[in-house]
């Protein structure tokens, strides 16, 4: 008899008793399968099935913790059976059990999938037990490594989505303006969402700069993220700009998105450092501040609805905004305003988020933008932290810009 506990959990507590399915069509090799079953202690239950088809029909009723399976049924033949067993459920441990003469057989089993296989007739209940036992935690170990690669596989892929989504702003060696960017997830989803940005300075020396949200959190909402980024700086480094380049942006998105009730927000910056203008284009985005050594104001121009709410109807007009050598301009997805505050189901909104930028000393870019993201995290955490992904960018002409006059 197996000496050591035939049951499996991390505990006595949680110890549960064994299920087998036996697939065997032949009665007598099945009642020797049932009197070692009965030696063990715990005794598992057994479940007795004569055909292939049984077996899958019992598989999708209730899965148990180990098949032993017979290579020879009426309905399957050697491997067959196995593969068929597998298809059925990749998740539980199989052992085969083959003739005195087919020992091969069972490595190629081993080969093909099986936990490990028995040979009738050199079988005791101790040995039984033991290739039972093993299998099933052999099984549980395949499962958990899967887990774990496809775990470390999310992981690369989501590096390559951030990569993608975050990129490093291409400005020159002699570049004019100064970037800090910022991206913290929503707390529901480790994996990026749709927010991205984009800085990139021309041959001419003028800075274009972008932000959008798509709608949607996950893989698909990132993906459409990355492919809107990448055409825009690809429109950009090809001289399409203005109206033309979101028009063209929103038929990247129709041809990318999942399904038609995804949109994206956007904001389009030119910036000009012989005139001091900005010009700006917005596609459904909030606002930005405009932050001076004063303090912050809020700035939102007239634009048109989001990329994908009209395709090909919509209008983005071009409105251009001073920027003074001591300001900087703060781009942000709306993720930083519409988090829940206090307890309740308040939201800090629009006027919450310019009241509290407010009181923010504003003369360092990163202190300040720094600041704002902790004030606005620590308001949501009675209500569970920020649900929303958030990003934000921050433009302000160089030092060699500041001292040009």
């Amino acid at each position: 008899m197996n000496a050591e506990p035939f049951a499996v959990g991390a505990g006595p507590g949680s110890r549960r008793q064994l299920h087998i399915l036996l697939v065997e069509d032949d009665p007598g090799d099945a009642l020797l399968v049932e009197e070692m079953v009965a030696d063990l202690s715990p005794q598992p239950r057994l479940d007795w099935v004569r055909t292939l088809a049984e077996a899958g029909a019992r598989l999708r009723a209730d899965v148990p913790d180990c098949v032993l399976l017979d290579l020879h049924l009426p309905d399957a033949h050697g491997l067959e059976a196995l593969a068929e067993i597998r298809g059925q459920n990749e998740q539980v441990a199989v052992v085969v059990m083959t003739g005195l003469d087919q020992e091969r057989t069972g490595l190629s089993a081993l080969a093909s999938g099986a936990q490990d296989y028995l040979v009738k007739g050199r079988v005791d209940p101790e040995l039984f037990g033991r290739a039972v036992r093993y299998a099933i935690q052999r099984k549980q170990a395949e499962r958990t490594s899967a887990a774990l690669q496809a775990s470390q596989m999310r992981a690369q892929e989501n590096s390559r989505l951030e990569r993608g989504l975050l990129p490093t702003p291409l400005l020159g060696a002699d570049s004019v303006v100064e970037v800090v960017s910022r991206y913290r997830p929503g707390r529901d989803h480790s994996l990026l969402g749709g927010d991205f940005y984009d800085v990139v300075q021309d041959s001419t020396g003028i800075v274009h700069a972008i932000i959008g949200d798509v709608s949607g959190h996950g893989p698909d909402a990132a993906a459409t993220g990355v492919a809107l980024r990448l055409a825009w700086r690809t429109l950009v480094l090809s001289g399409v700009t203005g109206a033309r380049q979101l028009n063209l942006l929103e038929e990247v998105l129709l041809a990318e998105r999942a399904d038609q009730q995804t949109f994206a927000t956007a904001t389009s910056l030119v910036l000009d450092p012989a005139t001091r203008l900005v010009a700006v284009r917005r596609a459904g985005h909030p606002g930005m501040l405009r932050c001076t050594g004063t303090g912050p104001s809020w700035v939102e121009v007239p634009g048109g609805p989001a990329l994908g709410f009209v395709p090909g109807h919509a209008q983005w007009p071009a409105h251009d905004v001073p920027l003074a050598d001591d300001a900087g301009l703060m781009l942000f997805t709306d993720g930083l305003f519409e988090g829940r505050v206090g307890d309740g189901s308040a939201r800090l909104g629009e006027d919450g988020l310019f009241e509290l930028a407010q009181t923010l000393p504003a003369e360092q870019p990163e202190d300040f933008v720094d600041a704002l993201i902790g004030q606005v995290a620590e308001l949501s955490l009675a209500a569970g932290g920020l649900d929303d992904d958030v990003a934000i960018l921050y433009l302000r002409w160089s030092d060699a810009m500041r001292r040009t006059k």
